[in-house]
């Protein structure tokens, strides 16, 4: 059954919410003050939290900006119990990150309503976490690579982590465009981790929130850095993972990003798998119109990999589509991978996005490419993906495909 954290200061209330909950065979924890309710949070790791917004010493947006620094409790659903009724209350607790709000007084169907809903949301987040990371969870490496995480992150600072950057190449002019940003771990304690290793447990510890926000931060720091130093400005993408897209306030931590670098936003572009999307279309087109509202590109990652999202294509905010390596493999042989590149490009510019095709390895590919109007490529042709130092060098020697 889920287990509920009510974190109130006022006894009779906390009482009250305890009983209602317990005899709708929820398992209870209840914290008297915002001190308590953040060490029953962090050693419990309930499955949601009841908060009141006011309490002295420490107060709800006091608890839940601890909660949401805390890898381990980053991504539990957080809902504030208030007397408060002005609407920037309520605003500036929803851009910290909460889920949700009540105002008191509430009947029972309000409460419980606010709950379930919840927990349904993030149920659903679950179920779609990959089932290999579960079971390789319980294997001695996976144990040690988790707690090598928590270290990374929380002791270390992000300090073992670099982006790297590959380039994305026009294929016209052969100059670089874009360039996608790719994160590596070099370990202390084990040495390199591979991506396909580590993003999943992030994802399956929660860890992801944290990591991809120091990510995205950085990306945008360096965005800035290379625009001090006289280089032309590039359009960086971002990979996000289903947790972060999702997650409440991401939004404003975007923005916050981009200001607070002076950036213009189409120069940040987000990249989101096409299964990703399609977990919840209605919910992923409202936060992409969002984002696309503000300027910032999106794009579709490993595209025809994943669900069948041709019917909602035309109605997905986007700038562009990338073109998984599966297809571009040996496209110029394989007829059936030939067939289905040639369509997914036209599609696409019957549809006024971009085209970026993976994996490039060979001329015979790019050739291919080319006599079908693809707009750009990345691949191990023109760079495998670099740090970012070695790619600046790049940028400064103007370094171009061969057209």
């Amino acid at each position: 059954m889920p287990k509920i954290l009510i974190i109130e200061d006022e006894e009779a209330v906390r009482e009250n919410i305890l009983d209602l909950l317990e005899a709708e065979d929820f398992e209870t924890i209840g914290a008297a003050n915002g001190r308590i309710g953040l060490h029953l949070a962090i050693s419990e790791v309930p499955d949601l939290i009841l908060c009141d917004m006011m309490m002295p010493q420490l107060d709800g947006y006091g608890v839940l900006t601890a909660l949401r620094q805390e890898p381990s409790t980053a991504t539990i659903p957080f809902i504030f119990l208030t007397a408060k009724s002005a609407k920037s209350d309520f605003r500036q607790g929803m851009n910290m990150g909460a889920d949700d709000y009540i105002t008191k007084p509430f009947t029972r169907a309000e409460l419980l309503s606010a709950i379930i809903n919840r927990l349904e949301k993030h149920a659903t987040l679950k179920k779609y976490l990959s089932a290999q990371t579960v079971i390789n969870k319980l294997s001695p490496k996976m144990q040690i690579l988790e707690i090598s995480l928590h270290r990374a992150i929380k002791q270390h600072n992000f300090e073992e982590f670099e982006i790297y950057y590959q380039p994305i190449v026009d294929i016209g002019s052969g100059k670089i465009v874009a360039a996608e940003s790719l994160l590596r771990w070099q370990s202390q304690d084990i040495g390199l981790i591979y991506p396909t290793e580590f993003i999943p447990l992030a994802e399956s510890t929660g860890l992801i929130v944290p990591l991809g926000k120091w990510v995205l931060k950085s990306v945008c720091q360096q965005i800035k850095i290379w625009r001090n130093f006289g280089i032309s400005p590039l359009i960086i993408a971002v990979n996000l993972s289903v947790i972060e897209f999702s997650q409440p306030g991401f939004i404003e931590k975007v923005v916050k990003f981009i200001n607070s670098n002076g950036l213009e936003p189409h120069y940040l572009e987000i990249e989101l798998t096409e299964s990703m999307i399609m977990q919840d279309v209605n919910s992923a087109i409202a936060t992409m119109n969002k984002l696309q509202a503000l300027g910032i590109k999106i794009a579709i990652d490993d595209f025809g990999t994943g669900y069948s999202s041709l019917i909602y294509l035309k109605n997905l905010p986007i700038n562009t589509l990338k073109i998984d390596r599966y297809f571009i493999h040996n496209v110029a042989t394989d007829p059936q991978k030939s067939a289905i590149t040639k369509a997914l490009i036209q599609m696409a510019h019957n549809l006024n996005l971009d085209v970026v095709a993976e994996g490039v390895e060979t001329e015979a590919e790019l050739d291919f490419l080319r006599q079908h109007n693809c707009n750009s490529m990345q691949g191990f042709l023109f760079s495998r993906p670099l740090p970012g130092a070695e790619f600046e060098k790049f940028l400064l020697t103007n370094k171009c495909l061969y057209v």
